[in-house]
């Protein structure tokens, strides 16, 4: 495989990867958010999704980010009457975020970016050495 061809496959990959550790970084940072008003949604997570994108330049398929969308998973509840987000029952509705899931994602999408990092460090070093056989 050419190098410049596993450069630009690796870079892809930390930009998507680098797009989804700060979305997963927001959710965790909205984790406790509560809505505006009593009876409003809170935060609500955000995933992102990938696809394939054709570099018609290089001839090869790189990833990229398709969407970020919300999860349309359910809130949880939680009693507490003197919220001011609280309903007419005393329910204040929570984030669908679950930390210990966002720490899992966000472990999982630093090692996927490390990858590609550590690809495009193997790629470099092997030009670097190209040129240095060439002199």
């Amino acid at each position: 495989m050419d190098l410049e061809k596993s450069l630009n496959i690796s870079a892809a990959g930390m930009r998507a990867q680098g797009t989804r550790l700060r979305v997963i970084a927001e959710n965790i940072a909205n984790a406790n958010s509560t809505a505006q008003t009593p009876g409003g949604e809170p935060y609500r997570r955000k995933l992102v999704t990938f696809d394939n994108e054709l570099d018609r330049a290089l001839g090869l398929e790189t990833v990229r980010v398709d969407s970020i969308v919300a999860d349309r998973g359910a809130f949880s509840r939680r009693y507490e009457p003197g919220h001011p987000a609280a309903d007419e029952e005393g329910y204040v509705l929570t984030p669908n975020v679950n930390s210990l899931m966002e720490m899992a994602d966000l472990r999982e999408a630093q090692r996927s970016y490390e990858a590609n990092l550590k690809a495009i460090e193997s790629s470099r070093s092997m030009l670097q050495k190209t040129i240095d056989i060439l002199r």
